[in-house]
């Protein structure tokens, strides 16, 4: 690889880092851990099959614009207007929730260092989204792409440290504990919820082919889909060793301490932490709490980006006469993201958890739907021969369809048919 070839590469790689800071939110931290807290290593091949499947429609995400020019949503479009106001409404429902979760979750870790004083959680959670809103709107995608490389690096370093602390104590299960089992009917549910989010919910696929954009302008180069299959694979590779190790470390330090998870999101933080720091050493107490406060934090600013930033490409999609105007739309529908997050924090201030299940089956309930439109996509005809799906990648796409739908409808058994 030559000097210019290395040049690029560097300015081609940030979007799918950012995707990664993302997905290492919710799903790692609150699902991942929870997984191996309840039910210590048997669901990690169900959170690696989750991932693998989920792996080829998050790739058409960033391949698609490398390959065409232009935004996997105007994708969408060419298929029909109505893809797009399909999108739109799964990014309405979806996104303002998970920005409301994502948002309490961090405001809660951020309690855990004593700030916020006597402000209650949900004043302290608007407070953070206020202040992640003035960094992306001052900082703009330079701040974000910035903030994103430094985040990854820290979160890795946190997490595999607390790995190697836990492996060296070893597991806090006594000899001949009987873990409970995931596969059965009763715990449907929570498998639904550790996909939903395992990496992140599928319509960041969108994200990443947006901030593509925002690189080029950034840098002078638009990336190549060579650049672009680097980049995606360097952020989603790192998603998933992180996904293993958070299920890591719940295995390790949680399952059989005969503990619950509080339904409270300050309780829930400082149980989290606290759960780790008494099993690894009290001395570990603020390197966890770094390590799952940054890991919200960078999930935060990413998600109050990327779905407004979603929302305003459908915006504009649908009235043309906008496109001119998309950043003037984006940072709108910013704002009223964030009003509109801040308003359901007042409901559902009293059960965190509550919120992220439902924002977590929600998203696990639309993925047959994007996984079916991204795919279609991709295997449209203005996308070169050489740049659509392969037959490994066909077949994988078919049988994570085809997962998924199934998933779906058990998730719905579950609730409808079998409680009755």
């Amino acid at each position: 690889m030559n000097s210019t070839s290395r040049s690029n590469l560097r300015k081609a790689i940030g979007p799918g880092l950012l995707v990664a800071c993302a997905a290492i939110g919710g799903s790692h931290l609150v699902w991942a851990t929870r997984a191996g807290a309840e039910y210590g290593w048997q669901l990690i091949g169900l959170l690696l099959l989750a991932n693998l499947f989920k792996y080829p429609f998050f790739l058409y995400g960033q391949t698609y614009t490398a390959a065409t020019g232009e935004s996997l949503l105007a994708g969408y479009r060419r298929k029909g207007i109505g893809y797009v106001y399909i999108f739109l409404g799964i990014n309405i429902l979806t996104g303002i929730i998970n920005i409301a979760g994502v948002s309490m979750l961090t405001a809660a870790l951020l309690g855990g260092f004593g700030i916020g004083g006597g402000l209650g959680l949900p004043q302290l959670t608007i407070l953070l989204m206020v202040g992640c809103t003035l960094v992306i709107l001052l900082g703009h995608y330079r701040l974000l792409d910035a903030v994103s490389k430094v985040v990854i690096l820290l979160l890795t370093l946190s997490t595999v440290t607390a790995l190697v602390l836990a492996l060296m104590k070893g597991p806090v299960a006594e000899p001949g504990f009987v873990s409970p089992s995931p596969w059965m009917w009763g715990s449907f549910g929570f498998l639904i919820m550790l996909m939903g989010w395992m990496p992140a919910p599928l319509d960041l696929s969108a994200w990443s082919s947006l901030w593509m954009f925002s690189r080029e302008k950034q840098t002078g180069h638009f990336a190549s889909v060579q650049e672009t299959r680097i980049d995606f694979h360097l952020g989603y590779i790192v998603a998933v060793v992180l996904a293993v190790i958070f299920l890591a470390l719940g295995a390790l330090v949680m399952h059989g301490s005969g503990q619950e998870f509080s339904a409270s999101g300050i309780a829930f933080s400082h149980q989290l932490v606290e759960m780790y720091s008494t099993n690894i050493g009290a001395w570990s107490h603020h390197l966890i709490l770094f390590a799952a406060f940054v890991t919200m934090l960078s999930t935060t600013l990413t998600c109050i980006d990327g779905w407004p930033r979603a929302l305003a490409a459908c915006t504009t999609l649908i009235v043309p006469r906008l496109q001119t105007k998309f950043n003037a739309v984006h940072r709108i529908w910013i704002l009223v993201s964030v009003a509109i997050a801040s308003l359901i924090l007042f409901r559902y201030v009293s059960n965190l958890l509550q919120l992220l299940s439902f924002a977590a089956i929600i998203s696990f309930l639309t993925t047959p739907v994007i996984a079916v439109i991204n795919f279609w996509v991709m295997s449209g005809d203005n996308v070169p021969a050489e740049h659509r799906p392969g037959p490994v990648l066909k077949v994988l796409s078919w049988l994570g369809i085809l997962f998924f739908i199934g998933m779906s409808a058990g998730f719905v058994y579950t609730q409808f048919f079998l409680k009755g």
